[in-house]
């Protein structure tokens, strides 16, 4: 997903910007739907990325596979329907999204690798659209994690009757340590790897099932 070479690091610019922005809109914008006014009076409920990215996490993605945004703050007690169900749904936006840019950029890909494989620009828009498949796809699972302080924990707690949920909460305020330890192990990379690679192949199926009639 993530290399030091020039034309990975290149290709991988795009690739953040798409990936944090439309995380952090998501979680924006169903917070916004919920009732919640904090995002978008907090100027969060765009797709431009200079509202979202938070500078030292941007870089830290970019070159050491680990980087964060600027989290969306929001207000769950404005939250139609409660705060536990609209808190797991804000939460569950962001990873959703991603994966779903995810294959709407393996899409663009199997277009591109048929009608532009002979042109001089087929190879960058390969380049490009591959770094924006796994940024988000790693954006997505990883999020996904029901750790805290990534939104799977939210979702976990959501899913969850109060009274388990409530247990969980007491190990919230230990998250990034949590965290750290989990990132400094090969748990991540056993699960996020493989998780990664199947998605992606199940979406290259359905993705060249959905356009056989243009590409054969």
């Amino acid at each position: 997903m993530f290399g030091f070479d020039l034309t990975t690091l290149i290709a991988n610019v795009p690739a953040l910007l798409i990936g944090f922005a439309f995380h952090e809109f998501a979680h924006a914008w169903v917070a916004d739907r919920l009732g919640d006014p904090t995002p978008r009076s907090q100027g969060r409920l765009t797709l431009n990325p200079l509202a979202h990215l938070d500078l030292f996490g941007t870089l830290m993605a970019l070159f050491y596979r680990f980087g964060w945004a600027k989290p969306v703050m929001t207000n769950p007690s404005y939250f139609r329907g409660g705060p536990l169900r609209g808190r797991m749904l804000v939460a569950l936006a962001g990873p959703a999204m991603n994966l779903f840019m995810a294959f709407l950029a393996v899409i663009a890909w199997l277009l591109t690798d048929h009608w532009l494989a002979a042109s001089t620009w087929g190879p960058v828009v390969t380049i490009m659209l591959m770094a924006i498949i796994g940024m988000n796809l790693g954006l997505g699972i990883f999020n996904l994690i029901p750790i805290p302080p990534l939104d799977g924990f939210a979702v976990l707690t959501g899913l969850l009757p109060a009274r388990y949920a409530r247990t969980l909460w007491a190990i919230e305020s230990y998250g990034m340590i949590i965290l750290v330890l989990v990132l400094f192990t090969n748990i991540l990379g056993s699960v996020l790897q493989p998780t990664v690679v199947f998605l992606f192949n199940l979406y290259y199926k359905i993705g060249h099932l959905i356009l056989s009639p243009l590409i054969g």
